[in-house]
């Protein structure tokens, strides 16, 4: 059918909503037994822009033009530029903050946090502070996971426990980090700003984390492990040769929360502690930035900080769990999680477009009563994404697009979606075996899915939390009780 051929539109019926769903199912599944880990690289992008060309091809058939169409794809893709801006900007204060051992510096005082008598407990507690720090849940799990995995079989404890520990306390700061891609993202797709949306994660997630921290102190009551304190030294001291910690290089931490204390902006903040990363990158850490110019002088300094900004930091400290670890970040790195949301949120624009996310949604709808009964299936559809899409981005954005308009026409403030959307959508993605986050877990820290899963603790209560909550009325903000919006990331939404 030809663009310009039209004809009266009408609604699609259940089967043609239906149809890009199914066949971008079935393409994730031989992007990800195709590609394992790797398909959120490349390969679950042209899934999406295939199901998405799928998408337009029924739209052309209900009676769109392609300029519908396309400016429904162009508004879809608008809401999250400003997430877009914020995920770059926190690229580069990850290679900043590395660079100038601000990261280096907490992960050092997180290790000190290791107690030889409950493993389980300080496993999930470096974890979180170490994920906290650098917003990533599977670099932890990389490079610290796969280190403490190690002392747990050394010293004959139950590595399924250990990975359950290191799971939960690594989604805990890809949760609540304002360095995390997910904690950007899901602000974004709901219409509400960054730090209003952390701060009313923390309703569901502090209860989630308390109730893992005290099942694992429980498993981890007799254990010793005193093998795991020489390990812990080896990376602390390597630290301490290079970059010389101290309290005064946590200052600009301290800048960057006390102003989303104070509710500026997402994006200024995050770029002011870059750049006042990069500063004290040239004030404490010159030789690390000359190494990385690979350039004397202080131009090889200068040049240093401006790499780290926009390509990120290279770590080389003999160690290769450390150098795994502090190998990251510049605007760069963040390039390819901008192209998947560029894609996700490209299928779901002709979705939605072209009435088909309408249609899905009604039918689900049809079975929604009340404010409970929406946020548990805005949960169960997240979950479900999760099973059926593999992919934990996909699991955000679109039931995130699907569901916003009916929280709007329910009075619900923006940030109640946000939330529902973490606390089920990034929580649950570690616990299907075949989502590329269960796979990348199962494969990095050598254990089956189904066997850590029961211990992930904090990923699988926090989205019960969440539906008691629900199911109490607890905590859930009508907008007229909202607070005032963040101009620069939240959006209108249509």
């Amino acid at each position: 059918m030809m663009a310009g051929a039209r004809h009266e539109r009408r609604a699609p019926k259940l089967w043609e909503a239906f149809l890009p769903v199914v066949c971008l199912v079935v393409m994730l599944f031989f992007s990800v037994r195709f590609f394992g880990a790797d398909s959120s690289y490349g390969a679950n992008q042209i899934a999406l822009l295939i199901a998405a060309g799928i998408a337009s091809l029924l739209g052309l058939r209900l009676g769109f033009d392609w300029k519908s169409i396309e400016a429904g794809i162009v508004k879809g893709i608008s809401m999250a530029l400003a997430a877009i801006l914020i995920l770059l900007a926190v690229g580069a204060l990850i290679g900043s903050w590395i660079a100038a051992g601000i990261v280096p510096t907490m992960i050092y005082y997180g290790l000190d946090l290791l107690s030889p008598k409950v493993f389980y407990l300080a496993t999930c507690l470096i974890c979180a502070i170490v994920s906290l720090a650098i917003g990533s849940s599977w670099t932890v799990a990389g490079t610290v996971g796969v280190s403490l995995m190690g002392v747990a079989v050394g010293m004959g404890l139950s590595p399924e426990i250990t990975a359950g520990a290191i799971i939960s306390g690594a989604y805990f700061g890809d949760k609540m980090s304002p360095l995390s891609d997910t904690t950007n993202l899901a602000p974004a797709v709901a219409g509400t700003d960054l730090f209003s949306h952390i701060r009313h994660m923390t309703w569901t997630t502090a209860p989630s984390l308390i109730i893992a921290l005290a099942a694992f102190t429980v498993l981890s009551l007799g254990v010793d492990h005193g093998a795991a304190v020489e390990n812990i030294n080896l990376i602390q001291g390597r630290i301490a040769d290079l970059f010389a910690p101290s309290l005064w290089l946590l200052l600009p931490v301290l800048l960057v929360l006390i102003l989303a204390a104070v509710k500026f902006p997402a994006f200024p903040t995050i770029m002011i502690g870059a750049l006042v990363g990069a500063l004290f990158a040239l004030f404490f850490q010159p030789p690390r930035l000359m190494q990385l110019a690979g350039t004397e002088g202080v131009a090889g300094a200068v040049k240093g900080a401006w790499m780290a900004l926009f390509s990120g930091y290279e770590s080389h400290t003999g160690l290769e769990a450390l150098d795994k670890l502090l190998t990251r970040g510049g605007m760069s790195s963040m390039l390819n999680t901008v192209w998947l949301i560029l894609t996700a949120l490209t299928f779901g624009a002709v979705m939605e477009t072209v009435g088909m996310l309408g249609r899905i949604v009604d039918a689900i709808l049809g079975v929604v009563h009340s404010t409970a009964s929406l946020i548990i299936a805005t949960i169960a559809t997240c979950i479900g994404m999760n099973v059926i899409a593999a992919d934990q981005y996909m699991a955000i954005v679109i039931p995130g697009r699907m569901y916003r308009l009916e929280f709007a026409r329910r009075k619900l403030a923006e940030k109640n979606l946000s939330r529902t959307l973490e606390d089920s959508g990034t929580l649950t993605s570690v616990l299907i075996p075949w989502n590329t986050c269960g796979a990348y877990m199962a494969g990095t820290l050598g254990i089956a899915t189904l066997s850590y899963a029961p211990y992930a603790i904090f990923n699988w209560v926090n989205p019960i939390v969440a539906i008691v909550y629900a199911l109490l009325n607890f905590k859930i903000v009508p907008i007229e009780d909202s607070e005032p919006r963040d101009e620069a990331t939240a959006h209108e939404v249509a």
